[in-house]
C-alpha cells in the first residue's frame, strides 16, 4: 500500500451543523482539519493544502476571501455554497477558485473533488484515501472505476450502494453509526426516511451474495466483515 503525508484542510464555514460532520468525515478519511468561521480568521490562518470556502460568512463575502487568498497563495480553493446559479460559479472561478460545489452535496463527491484538485496541482492525497483498491477476502473494490467483484464476478451496484460499501470498506470490522453513514453517503441535512439506509444495506447484501458481508450492530449501525464460511 502506498503511504502519503496527511493533508491539511482549512474549513471556512460558520454553520456548525455543516462544519462539524464535515470535520468528522474528513478526519476519518485521514485529513488534518482546521475550522474557522469568519473570513478574517481564514485570511490569518496558517498555510494549508486545500481550502473549503463557504460564501455566506458573517464578516465578509466569501468571494472577497477567495480573491484575498489568491493574491498571496496558489493553494487549491473549493467553494462550498448554497448559491447554485451559473453566474455565481463563473464569478468565483474567475476570482481564483479551483472548484465549486453546491450545498447540499455528497461527502464522497467532495472527497473526490479534493483528490482531483490536488492531483492537478501536483499535491498529495489523504492517507486513508490513498488506496484506490480494497480487498476483503474475495471482495475487491476499485474506487477509480466504481467496480466491485466477489470471487472475480462483477457486482453491479447503484452509485449510492457503491458509496455505502466503499465507506464501510475504509475500515473493515469497524462499526459505522447510522448518523455517520447518513452524513457521508447522503448528506448532513438528509430529511428523507431513515429506512432508506436499511433498504440500501439489504440491496448490497443481496448483490454481494451473502448477507454476512454487512453485519447489523443493533442500536448502533453497520460494519463490513468477510462472512464466516
Amino acid at each position: 500500500m502506498w503511504h502519503f503525508p496527511c493533508m491539511d484542510i482549512l474549513i471556512v464555514e460558520d454553520d456548525d451543523s455543516i462544519a462539524e460532520p464535515l470535520e468528522r468525515g474528513l478526519t476519518r478519511e485521514g485529513f488534518n482539519t482546521l475550522r474557522v468561521s469568519t473570513g478574517a480568521a481564514a485570511l490569518s490562518s496558517s498555510p494549508v493544502d486545500v481550502v473549503l470556502l463557504d460564501l455566506g460568512l458573517p464578516d465578509m463575502d466569501g468571494g472577497d476571501v477567495c480573491k484575498a487568498i489568491r493574491l498571496v497563495s496558489q493553494v487549491p480553493i473549493i467553494v462550498v455554497s448554497a448559491r447554485g446559479e451559473e453566474i455565481d460559479r463563473v464569478l468565483l472561478l474567475e476570482m481564483g477558485a479551483d472548484d465549486y460545489l453546491v450545498k447540499p452535496f455528497g461527502f464522497h463527491e467532495l472527497v473526490a473533488r479534493i483528490r482531483a484538485i490536488t492531483r492537478r496541482s501536483g499535491g498529495v492525497i489523504g492517507a486513508r484515501d490513498s488506496s484506490e483498491f480494497t480487498d476483503i477476502g474475495p471482495l475487491h473494490l476499485d474506487r477509480r472505476s466504481h467496480q466491485v467483484t466477489v470471487s472475480g464476478e462483477q457486482v453491479m451496484l447503484t452509485p449510492k450502494e457503491f458509496e455505502l460499501l466503499a465507506m464501510l470498506a475504509t475500515d473493515p470490522g469497524r462499526v459505522f453509526t447510522r448518523t455517520e453513514i447518513f452524513d457521508e453517503v447522503w448528506d448532513p441535512h438528509w430529511y428523507g426516511p431513515t429506512k432508506t439506509l436499511d433498504v440500501h444495506v439489504a440491496a448490497v447484501r443481496k448483490k454481494l451474495g451473502d448477507p454476512g458481508w454487512i453485519e447489523t450492530v443493533r442500536g448502533i449501525g453497520f460494519r463490513i466483515m468477510e462472512p464466516i464460511a
